[in-house]
């Protein structure tokens, strides 16, 4: 039978990897000098210093390698280098800062007409400590429905929670009213804000209140913000139209976009409805139970 001689490529390919092995088995006979016997000048007088020691940096290197450079010691520069101080923590050191945040100031398409509603917060004070305030309201067709103002100081009994105590005073509706407010405020998710506050009024009046915001992240930018809110009273109060037990909610869906962190304008849409005996007051007024309305406004804090 006749043989057919190799293509060339092929041939080529055999003889480099013939080549490579030939070399690896000639570096790794020559990286291992102590397993075969050196000739006896080589055992004498080669990678010996003038007190006899072996000398590893000048032992022969493998050919086509370049001499490996020895390490150097660690000094202290290079561990200062590899691990700069950190800036000095200023929290929990008796700074004073504080915080205005408008977090609703917009239009809302009511019935009655245009409104122009509010809620915003802030504080002054240091890290475990402040002192702050509340305010929401609405104003419908140039009159005041709704407003009030609470004055607190927290105390933060955590990383996430603070208690609350201080004052709330109703100017609308109705006459004024002054209340004694305590609660506490907090995160128990992250990015879910919550507060529950509890208000005794004048005459015996209570009240409990319950809010809930959360910011879901949609880009860099767009912010999609759920709340929520309850309102819950201890007897009747038909000049201000609230009737006992669980009164009335409010839910809120508003989609900002952050210019910048500090600014930004949303559209949104709230849905209100009273219930139990503040429902039976506003039918006896002839007034509706539920509202939804249409928003637009400007969120922002410095």
């Amino acid at each position: 039978m006749r043989i057919k001689p190799l293509p060339v490529a092929v041939a080529v390919a055999l003889s480099l990897v013939t080549a490579a092995s030939q070399a690896q088995q000639n570096m790794d006979h020559s990286g291992h000098v102590g397993h075969t016997a050196p000739a006896a000048h080589e055992h004498r007088d080669h990678g010996r210093t003038d007190h006899g020691h072996m000398d590893h940096g000048s032992m022969a290197h493998p050919p086509g390698q370049s001499p490996r450079t020895p390490i150097p010691a660690i000094s202290d520069a290079d561990r200062a280098a590899a691990f700069p101080s950190l800036p000095a923590h200023h929290m929990h050191q008796g700074g004073t800062n504080f915080l205005f945040l408008a977090d609703q100031l917009e239009w809302q398409d009511a019935d009655e007409g245009s409104a122009l509603a509010w809620d915003i917060s802030g504080w002054v004070g240091g890290d475990i400590d402040r002192l702050a305030f509340r305010s929401e309201g609405e104003r419908t067709n140039g009159h005041t429905e709704e407003a009030e103002l609470q004055l607190l100081w927290s105390h933060a009994i955590g990383p996430w929670w603070e208690t609350v105590a201080g004052v709330r005073q109703d100017f609308k509706p109705g006459s004024p009213q002054t209340w004694a407010a305590f609660g506490v405020q907090g995160m128990p998710l992250f990015g879910l804000e919550t507060e529950a506050t509890a208000f005794i009024g004048e005459g015996g009046q209570s009240a409990l209140r319950l809010e809930a915001e959360y910011d879901i992240l949609l880009t860099q930018r767009w912010v999609l913000q759920p709340t929520a809110e309850l309102n819950l009273h201890g007897r009747n109060d038909e000049a201000r139209g609230v009737g006992a037990g669980f009164s009335d909610a409010s839910l809120g869906l508003r989609l900002r976009y952050e210019i910048s962190r500090q600014f930004a304008p949303y559209v949104g849409v709230t849905w209100n409805r009273a219930y139990g005996n503040t429902a039976d007051l506003l039918r006896a007024e002839g007034e509706d139970v539920s509202d939804t309305r249409l928003v637009a406004g400007i969120r922002f804090w410095f």
